[in-house]
């Protein structure tokens, strides 16, 4: 009788949980789903709040992909970052059929509009050149956007954390790019990732707003160039109170003793919100930083964690020291 009784509960249970979430697939050659990421975002319902896991199968994906505002509660999960590649080749300069042309903010891969966003497994490009200028792989501009054993692929200006209000964790990344490939307003944790420089530049371009207590923090993370890049700066002031901080990371030989850059404008040293704490590496001469980079104290750097610089949304985000 037991049993009896049950089996209906269970079915109805199964049913429910269904219905809570939807999952929808997209293949590179159309079968079993969806041809195209665009097409299965464009498949959600505007002002959505239904869980969608869009999973991706391997595949090179060449398309320019936005996830609009409303469109939230969205995971793209792919099976490997090394095997699932979403490019495209816009750049600053290009112009469109219609007349229009491309600037820095129009310029992107992927454009993330959208909150509550996940990535897991999958790599981002544009694959515009070295020559190309600013070339932006992701627009990330909603808020709660979460990004776990994904890659950034590209040159100028790759990952642009765009929003003011926008809070973004990323989780066991790889990013490469030259000039100012990591810029933007947002509140970001880089948490265990390595951050690759491809020519002698800077690897940061923050523009925190000034109520803004974080801007761009890099906990445990490890910088890395390619072979013959000697001259690359921390970060460079985008707007005059960008906050960058890099905590506990292996810094390579590539980065410039002196650490950061003031943009030409010495303004910026007064403002510019500039840290480190216990870094490591030959590329980490604390006796040879620039005078206005703050070193942290131990009582200071406790409060540099995913969970309490991003809020409870990011569970088991505090990283050890």
């Amino acid at each position: 009788m037991k049993k009896t009784i049950l089996l209906p509960f269970f079915l109805v249970l199964m049913i429910a949980t269904a219905a809570q979430q939807q999952i929808l697939k997209v293949n590179a050659d159309g079968k079993g789903g969806y041809s195209s990421i665009q097409a299965a975002i464009d498949a959600i319902p505007a002002g959505n709040q239904t869980p969608v896991t869009i999973h991706v199968s391997p595949g090179v994906y060449k398309e320019r992909v936005v996830l609009p505002e409303g469109k939230d509660h969205v995971t793209i999960e792919g099976e490997n970052a090394a095997t699932t590649l979403i490019t495209f080749n816009n750049h600053t300069g290009t112009v469109l059929p219609g007349g229009d042309t491309i600037n820095t903010w129009t310029s992107a891969t992927f454009f993330i509009y959208a909150s509550d966003f996940t990535a897991n497994n999958v790599s981002f490009e544009n694959n515009a050149g070295m020559t190309a200028g600013q070339a932006v792989a992701v627009f990330a501009n909603g808020d709660r956007l979460m990004f776990n054993n994904c890659r950034f692929l590209g040159f100028q200006d790759v990952l642009f954390c765009s929003g003011i209000n926008s809070r973004q964790y990323y989780r066991n990344c790889y990013i490469e790019g030259s000039t100012d490939f990591i810029f933007g307003a947002s509140t970001v944790v880089f948490d265990h990732c390595q951050i690759h420089s491809k020519k002698n530049s800077h690897v940061t371009a923050a523009s925190t707003p000034q109520d803004k207590p974080y801007g761009f923090v890099f906990l445990d993370c490890r910088l890395t160039a390619d072979t013959g890049i000697t001259k690359v700066s921390l970060g460079r002031p985008w707007r005059p109170y960008s906050a960058v901080a890099y905590l506990r990371c292996e810094i390579g030989a590539h980065i410039v003793p002196e650490g950061w850059n003031n943009w030409k404008n010495q303004e910026n040293e007064k403002t510019a919100r500039y840290a480190e704490y216990r870094n490591t590496g030959p590329g980490a001469a604390l006796n040879q930083r620039v005078s206005w980079v703050r070193q942290l104290t131990e009582k200071e750097a406790a409060g540099y964690t995913a969970l309490n610089i991003l809020g409870s949304w990011i569970k088991n985000g505090s990283v050890k020291k």
